[in-house]
């Protein structure tokens, strides 16, 4: 029989309890008191990874195999270590999109600006996330068709006011090549006023909230995004990319892509970045 959530009997709690208790028990008791052995350097100064990420990423492995059966992970630190984990994204299996930690640089700075993020997707789409910053105590969870809530109480991303500046927030200068820098340029414009991101996770809950404008972002890594963008979504949110399509979670996107409080919000990103792409 095809997956779908209707037949799982999944426990939507049990998955937030997963979630909630590998953080319990992984990542607090690490942050702030991280010795240098604990962290490592994956592709250069910026791109580290910790203990506490390789260890909950373990611990939500098993947790969430174990309440959906025939399920698989594709987590930051597994496809780190063998790519083609990717692969599950194109199968018949429905799978978890793990990133542990994210706001790694965060979290090692001791800064609590960090989150897991766990998301549920089948054959491309995306069917529930759960993004929760254990140090900020938030908890949001969207399910598709059913709405977005933070800590129990419904988001709702609304819309800037007419003739606000839009607060951006667009991919890390330190994780960006020359070209990208020059595309994302082009909202250093009047009404926009752009700032690197932080947690890209917690990025998406600020615009769930209303409190971020628009995001644009020059990477695709699901599992910095496939949380997220459900969550703007089911509080009335939109995206898209450069090219005016949805964005896949498989991978294959043009570059780069908004997610924003509105469509119309997302449609003036969209239109100053393809002009300069």
């Amino acid at each position: 029989m095809p997956f779908s959530p209707e037949l799982t009997g999944l426990d939507l709690a049990a998955v937030e309890a997963a979630v909630r208790r590998a953080a319990a028990d992984e990542i607090m008791p690490r942050f702030r008191q991280l010795a240098a052995e604990d962290i490592v350097e994956k592709n250069g100064p910026h791109d580290l990874v910790t203990v506490a990420d390789r260890r909950a990423e373990e611990h939500l492995t098993a947790a969430l195999t174990a309440l959906l059966p025939g399920s698989r992970v594709v987590g930051e630190e597994a496809v780190h270590a063998d790519p083609s984990v990717l692969d599950a994204l194109h199968g018949d299996a429905p799978v978890w999109i793990v990133d542990p930690v994210d706001g790694t640089r965060q979290f090692v700075h001791g800064d609590p600006g960090f989150a897991t993020l766990v998301a549920l997707a089948h054959r491309g789409e995306v069917l529930a996330s759960w993004t929760y910053a254990p140090a900020l105590g938030l908890m949001a969870i969207a399910r598709r068709g059913a709405g977005a809530r933070l800590n129990g109480v419904a988001l709702r991303a609304g819309s800037p006011s007419p003739d606000a500046v839009l607060d951006v927030a667009t991919s890390h200068y330190d994780f960006t090549d020359d070209d990208q820098k020059r595309v994302l340029a082009a909202l250093e414009t009047g009404g926009i006023a752009p700032r690197p991101c932080g947690s890209a996770g917690l990025e998406y809950l600020h615009i769930a909230r209303g409190e971020l404008d628009a995001t644009a972002f020059s990477w695709e890594n699901a599992w910095d995004h496939a949380a997220g963008l459900l969550l703007v979504h089911e509080a009335g949110g939109a995206s898209g990319t450069v090219a005016g399509q949805p964005f896949r979670i498989e991978g294959g996107n043009a570059l780069p892509f908004t997610a924003a409080r509105d469509a119309e919000t997302a449609r003036r990103i969209l239109g100053l970045l393809a002009a300069a792409n």
